[in-house]
């Protein structure tokens, strides 16, 4: 075999050991450099319907990336570079004289001598070859031969690429669907036809239907197990976007070193273990609902770039440059309260202004009591589908001793009684006193001694400080200033009390007569 059709057969096994066009370029790179005087590889992709030409991948012999990865097109260029394309002939030209030929099909930073060469897949617009390079002489025409040779070899590399892209978008499609599937199954159509919309979540119910029409911004605030997944499932199944994805997110239980990995992605090798690239939940989410549970887990880092994305909904991978945009409603709920966090400083105060564009407020189980029979007779039948029995449903017994059960895990504790309540009824009924830990129905606490009332707190030195300045402007009637204002009484400087005012959260208005 001679030494052209070794590096051919070279070029080819690259080919088929890589499935992405970025790794293909990075591994056929240097079997060209060695062979052809080449400093930039790139493939651009025509699109049609969009009129405009984007850099599929690019590689460098000193590295860096396009200056603009996508190009528009005037419709007459567009014509042109498409008439030129179906000829398939090779250019060899400067940027200057080519850019005048084909406008727009030259990426910035891309100088000196350069090969064209129009790639057709099967699939999919056309793809253009382009080989730059600064030495002297260019490509001559004797290395016009090498160059048409790779034309097959990287059309099939378009179109592995372009085939793997479709396949991952139709594996997380499915994996969407199958999730959203599992979820309706496994809660019997809660977040269609919530329990208790008509009573303890009336004025829940109505909220939903205000805010699920529009597209802003939903903060579902509540304590844990209350239901604020159901009801952020609710807001997303009856707004526009209910035939795109929902996906929820759980910020407290990513590492904070990987919360913009997950959340916006991350490029190949930016940073250890970066083996590949990746795309978060805002890219997976596009087009749908992302819900954020637990927001105020969120590091201090992550609030700055989602509130970023919050603004203009853009975004850019963990090493990437490229500036991307996603269409997403953000849904974030949380049991903290937030407000506080705020004033303490752990919360950014413009973060908390794009987040509670419309907050909704879940009341516990314990103020909705009217809704524990409904719901205990809802996951009883739950229950009966898991263990295979015919029939399960609590006896007045056992709803009087749920309701006059205090419910510190809210909903989701409920759930789990009566789980266990079926499972200790060996399927012939619900075991209710037991589930709840009593021997028989109702449950009464042995009388313990009276213990000694527990000292009142210690005020701390804030609010130490902040009663003395309260008691300085009860003195003078709420005035700060001049020789009978606080400041004077307090010794401090007029603008030092406002200060320390400010800070303490005293209000001078309330002293005033």
């Amino acid at each position: 075999m001679d030494d052209c059709g070794s590096w051919l057969v070279d070029i080819w096994r690259v080919v088929s050991r890589h499935l992405t066009l970025g790794e293909t370029l990075e591994g056929a790179f240097p079997l060209l450099a060695g062979r052809l005087p080449l400093d930039v590889l790139a493939i651009r992709s025509v699109d049609r319907a969009g009129g405009s030409v984007e850099t599929a991948a690019m590689e460098r012999r000193a590295g860096g990336a396009s200056e603009d990865a996508r190009t528009p097109l005037a419709p007459a260029d567009l014509a042109r570079l498409l008439e030129w394309c179906g000829r398939r002939e090779v250019i060899v030209d400067d940027r200057r004289a080519l850019g005048a030929r084909l406008p727009g099909l030259v990426p910035g930073g891309v100088s000196g001598a350069i090969l064209a060469a129009a790639l057709d897949p099967d699939e999919g617009g056309p793809c253009v070859l382009l080989m730059a390079t600064d030495a002297p002489g260019g490509f001559g025409p004797e290395r016009h031969a090498p160059a048409r040779a790779l034309v097959e070899p990287l059309t099939v590399a378009v179109e592995n690429d372009r085939r793997l892209r479709e396949l991952v978008k139709l594996r997380e499609a499915a994996e969407a669907e199958n999730r959203s599937l599992r979820s309706r199954l496994d809660r019997d159509g809660v977040a269609g036809s919530i329990v208790g919309a008509e009573t303890g979540l009336r004025e829940v119910m109505e909220q939903i239907e205000l805010v699920s029409t529009a597209d802003a911004p939903v903060l579902i605030l509540g304590e844990t197990g209350s239901g604020k997944e159901v009801v952020a499932r609710a807001i997303h199944e009856r707004s526009r976007r209910a035939s795109g994805p929902f996906l929820r997110v759980n910020c407290g239980a990513i590492p904070s070193e990987l919360v913009d990995s997950e959340l916006f992605g991350h490029e190949k090798g930016s940073f250890t273990g970066a083996v590949g690239e990746r795309r978060g939940w805002f890219e997976r989410a596009d087009g749908g609902t992302l819900f954020l549970d637990e927001c105020g887990e969120l590091p201090p880092a992550a609030q700055v770039r989602l509130l970023r994305i919050l603004q203009d909904g853009c975004y850019e991978r963990v090493g990437g440059e490229k500036l991307r945009r996603v269409d997403v409603r953000i849904v974030a709920a949380t049991h903290r309260d937030l407000h506080a966090m705020v004033h303490d400083g752990r919360f950014r105060q413009d973060l908390w202004y794009r987040m509670a564009v419309f907050p909704i407020h879940l009341p516990p189980l314990r103020e909705r009591l009217a809704d524990v029979p409904s719901l205990a007779a809802h996951f009883a039948r739950r229950a009966a589908q898991r263990l295979g029995v015919s029939h399960l449903s609590p006896t007045a017994e056992d709803v009087d001793l749920l309701v006059r059960y205090p419910w510190p895990g809210n909903v989701r504790e409920l759930a789990a009684v009566i789980e266990r309540a079926a499972i200790l009824g060996n399927g012939t009924g619900l075991d209710v006193a037991r589930a709840l830990g009593s021997p028989s129905a109702p449950r009464s606490a042995p009388a313990l001694p009276a213990s000694p009332a527990p000292p009142a707190p210690f005020p701390t030195l804030d609010q130490a400080a902040a009663a003395h300045i309260e008691q300085a402007l009860a003195r003078t009637g709420g005035r700060i200033e001049g020789p009978r204002g606080a400041a004077a009484i307090l010794g401090l400087n007029p603008h030092t009390l406002r200060s320390r005012m400010r800070k303490l959260g005293v209000d001078w208005s309330r002293f005033r007569p």
